[in-house]
């Protein structure tokens, strides 16, 4: 399957918008997904750092500089085309964090990569991030890397430019219902 025939529905929105409510719902419907804070983690295991916001931050901006803006969205881009070859017309890519990477995407992905903004009000966000399972942030964790993202990855410019916004301030039923209109609007 060539890339042009792929569908790739991008999430993006600030840490706590719901983008991973999304994901799951998606998945748990048979559509893959591949993770853009994955390559964050799996970097952080390989240089033996413990998991947590602080090494987080830094490992996805010392990738940044190594690399390149770019360099999330290119790897990321390998796994889609991989999926693409076992068959997967569409694919969720969860996070999207940059504008540059914003922009390898529709380069390299066209029409085909719908851009969908996850936003919630600031408040509700720290509240989620606080009370979730796993990697819960405190008050000052979240404040740190919203400014992080924002200043240092240029997170604000895909948010901004997306093809889609949802508001996710009432529950996640409501979040899915609006999710299925976007689908049924892009199929």
């Amino acid at each position: 399957m060539t890339t042009m025939e792929q569908k790739v529905i991008t999430f993006v929105g600030m840490p706590g918008a719901g983008k991973s409510t999304l994901v799951d719902y998606l998945e748990q419907k048979g559509i893959p997904n591949v993770y853009f804070g994955g390559i964050t983690l799996d970097e952080i295991k390989k240089r033996g750092l413990e998991i947590n916001a602080e090494n987080e931050k830094i490992v996805r901006e010392d990738l940044r500089a190594q690399e390149g803006k770019g360099v999330y969205a290119k790897r990321i881009i390998a796994k889609i085309e991989a999926l693409g070859e076992e068959g997967y017309k569409t694919v969720v890519a969860d996070g999207l964090y940059s504008w540059t990477e914003y922009k390898i995407f529709k380069d390299h992905f066209g029409d085909n990569a719908v851009i969908i903004a996850i936003a919630a009000p600031r408040k509700l966000r720290h509240e989620r991030l606080a009370k979730r399972p796993v990697r819960p942030l405190t008050e000052e964790e979240v404040t740190k890397r919203e400014y992080a993202e924002i200043e240092n990855i240029e997170k604000g410019g895909p948010i901004a430019n997306a093809d889609y916004t949802l508001i996710n301030d009432k529950s996640p039923g409501e979040l899915i219902e609006n999710l299925e209109k976007i689908l049924s609007d892009i199929s």
